[in-house]
């Protein structure tokens, strides 16, 4: 007799219509709730952003997970809510709890990386009494135990659909909207109570309505722990604002911006971006002077105040403020959250953005300086500082391509014959003192930039502790202050005073200052300072570039707590495998001897590929047109578009040959290895958006083709995708080699991963034939 195939059975048993929309839905909700925990987790734990796709990863992991237990009996989607909220629980605990462990300006050894920002009322996190490493493998398992039930819904999704790459199509269609629904929620700023609410009611469909999993025995005990289970999932995301309330704190705003949580207290005017102190809104006549300094030091050399200014990471206003009282006549302010622009407008005391005379951006700063093609007088780098990364997706940051050697190139042809181009900052270590000054001078010429702190300090070393020195970098016209610095190497500026244009000429007050006791001096009210010389450390530091934008990086390599935490999240996916994979019979074994393997390699290694080759689209594209949500949610859908299409083409065309597909994408990853990232800037915007678009998107295409073909071929198309899945995961943890290697080499891990795929296809035994595109088991 022959034995119908579980697949024919199981599709004959429900609607496809039914089937169609569980698996179209199941689909849109791991996508959703895949951004969602990538952005809400760690905004809450701070320990997430220590170790790369971290969240990412976890998600992978438990879909992979759950596509390979999709044969179990047992139905792990029911404790989604029970361990998000565990999750979400735990996060808010250790967010509480780590504000108490502050930094007491005790010294530790430089690190190899900077991870945080201005160590101001900064926590650290190295003081928590629970290693990172440790925090990080908890909430690894965490997230991926919440996936793993709506991956084996996937998983029994795919296998209930006869045709491989129809039920493909319809769970990239389902990720694309997704992708568009959550890029709307943050086009919205709607809060995380949006999305989690989304997500619940999409599980709830699940539970209540679905026929597949409503199992009616237990519905009047199951159905009302699963609502309050959900209601709480909403009700966690919005705690930190009810937190805030009961505390006994003055009023507190939580905005959730495209970029970030923002915690903004109007009592004070201070806002925290994902827990880390960001900026108050200092007004012009507050005695703070660094927001001053530039203005006022190019007054007391003798130079006319600046006219045209571009303020990159204006924020708040408080830049913009100076500049306007000091006489600007333009200012193109560039701000890339528009949360904190709107924050400023309302609430800075000075009212800055109301000024006619100010024109903001709300823009990338590199896409800004690419795009404009005006010159000014002062181009400053106002803080620019996020320190955390900007996607789930690569090590870059929202400010990583800011400070590449290719970008001064970008702030010198902006800038006047008698422009000034200044970068301030709290840089924390000495090298990162080091790197910023041999990039200047690689770009302004050797000896052209001026360096001082407040407070004064003579020499920088480069493996000195500088968190507590505000550093001030001039280039481009720098001869006159340099000049007013040989005559009267010592400035004195007034610390009871605020700074403004009627202040007295620091340079004029030393020979006064002389004059007065010494005892006087240390009552009186000024603050000494000169320049400063910037040593650089014996092994040398490498410029950071676009290709190697890791300005926070001391050296190419992967940080010693990088490696650490691959080696934790490694064994941990290799533990949660081997307790949720299923045990094949020796008879199951048989029956599908010539349809599977234990191990499927190739369905392995292109998931690997592909997750570097997404992740190399998404750098060409920051780099482009700028490291924008905007640019980064067309990314992400551009290239399930490009899957989309190959599905298609695979539906359409008869493919039975996939070496050439392999030959092509090959050769379009070479070219990518050979063509530097920089290569289309200058071009006009249609020759640049089709050639890159071009260079970044062919790997995809063929990608796309070579898994829908094999996909096509399964029998076994949980395990397929789920082998697929846990690939991804391994691809996401070679990015990390981007540290030691540079993103345009990075390429050839992703050759390396699809050559080993092809082999795995090459060596793997001939797959039973197909009709309609489902696999067919041998009559018995």
């Amino acid at each position: 007799m022959k034995n119908r195939s579980p697949v024919t059975r199981s599709f004959n048993k429900d609607s496809s219509f039914r089937v169609g929309f569980d698996l179209f839905l199941i689909s849109f909700l791991i996508l959703f709730l895949e951004l969602a925990a990538i952005r809400w987790f760690p905004a809450h734990a701070l320990y997430l952003t220590f170790f790369t796709n971290v969240v990412l990863l976890a998600c992978f992991l438990g879909m992979s997970v759950g596509c390979l237990a999709a044969s179990h009996r047992r139905n792990y989607l029911r404790w989604t809510p029970l361990i998000l909220v565990v999750g979400m629980t735990t996060a808010h605990i250790v967010e509480i709890t780590s504000g108490q462990f502050v930094q007491n300006g005790i010294d530790r050894p430089s690190p190899e990386v900077v991870f945080f920002g201005n160590a101001y009322r900064m926590p650290d996190l190295f003081r928590y009494p629970v290693p990172v490493e440790v925090m990080g493998g908890f909430f690894f398992v965490v997230i991926a135990l919440c996936f793993i039930g709506m991956g084996q819904e996937l998983g029994r999704a795919l296998n209930r659909w006869p045709n491989r790459v129809q039920a493909y199509t319809i769970n990239i269609t389902g990720s694309i909207v997704g992708i568009v629904l959550f890029g709307a929620c943050s086009w919205l700023h709607l809060s995380p109570f949006w999305w989690f609410g989304l997500a619940a009611v999409g599980l709830a469909y699940f539970y209540f309505v679905s026929p597949v999993h409503r199992v009616r025995a237990k519905f009047m005990v199951l159905g009302p722990v699963l609502g309050l289970l959900l209601l709480s999932i909403v009700a966690l995301a919005s705690y930190r604002i009810i937190y805030n309330d009961f505390q006994g704190q003055r009023e507190s705003r939580q905005i959730w911006s495209p970029y970030n949580r923002i915690d903004f207290k109007p009592y004070d005017l201070s806002l925290s971006v994902n827990l880390m102190f960001h900026q108050s809104m200092v007004s012009r006549n507050d005695k703070y002077p660094a927001y001053a300094l530039p203005h006022l030091l190019n007054r007391d050399a003798g130079r006319p105040p600046f006219a045209e200014v571009m303020i990159i990471g204006a924020g708040s206003g408080n830049d913009v403020s100076r500049a306007l009282q000091w006489g600007a006549k333009h200012i193109d302010a560039v701000e890339i959250d528009p949360a904190i622009y709107r924050l400023g407008t309302q609430y800075h005391p000075d009212h800055p953005y109301q000024d006619p005379r100010v024109e903001v951006h709300l823009d990338d700063g590199r896409n800004f300086l690419r795009a404009s093609q005006r010159k000014y007088d002062l181009v400053i780098y106002a803080l620019v500082d996020s320190l955390v990364l900007h996607s789930g997706y690569s090590n870059i940051r929202l400010e990583s391509y800011l400070f590449t050697r290719q970008t001064f190139e970008d702030v010198k042809r902006h800038l006047k014959p008698d422009g000034t181009f200044v970068v301030y900052n709290y840089f924390r270590e000495g090298w990162l003192i080091s790197r910023l000054q041999k990039s200047l001078d690689e770009v302004f010429g050797a000896g052209n930039p001026l360096v001082l702190t407040l407070p004064y300090q003579k020499v920088m070393e480069p493996d000195a502790d500088t968190a507590d020195k505000f550093t001030v970098f001039f280039a481009g016209d720098t001869a006159a202050l340099r000049n007013a610095f040989t005559q009267q190497p010592e400035y004195l500026l007034r610390d009871d005073q605020a700074p403004g244009p009627n202040s007295p000429n620091g340079f004029m007050q030393p020979a006064r200052f002389e004059q007065v006791s010494a005892q006087d001096q240390q009552s009186s009210h000024w603050q000494k300072f000169g320049l400063a010389t910037v040593n650089q450390p014996a092994e040398g530091l490498r410029v950071a570039t676009d290709d190697w934008p890791f300005f926070y990086v001391r050296k190419p390599m992967m940080p010693s707590l990088s490696l650490r935490g691959i080696l934790i999240m490694a064994g941990l996916a290799l533990l949660l495998i081997f307790l949720f994979a299923p045990r094949r019979t020796e008879d199951q074994r048989a029956e599908l001897r010539l349809g599977s393997h234990s191990l499927n390699l190739q369905m392995f290694f292109l998931g690997a590929g592909f997750m570097l080759i997404e992740t190399k689209a998404v750098v060409t594209m920051a780099l482009l047109f700028g490291s924008t949500w905007v640019v980064n949610s067309i990314v992400f859908f551009a290239v399930l578009v490009m899957i989309l299409i190959a599905n298609l083409w695979t539906l359409k065309s008869k493919v039975t040959r996939l070496w050439p597909y392999y030959l092509g994408l090959l050769a379009a990853l070479a070219l990518n290895t050979i063509i530097p990232l920089d290569f289309f800037l200058g071009m006009n915007r249609t020759a640049q958006v089709l050639g890159a678009c071009l260079l970044v998107f062919a790997p995809v295409m063929f990608a796309g083709v070579i898994f829908a073909a094999s996909f096509k071929r399964t029998a076994e198309p949980d395990r397929a995708f789920g082998f697929n899945i846990a690939g991804a995961m391994m691809g996401g943890l070679a990015e990390n080699s981007s540290m030691l290697l540079g993103f345009q080499y990075v390429v050839v891990v992703a050759i390396l991963f699809y050559t080993l795929s092809a082999l795995g296809l090459f060596r793997s035994r001939s797959s039973p034939p197909l009709i309609d595109g489902a696999a067919v088991v041998p009559e018995t």
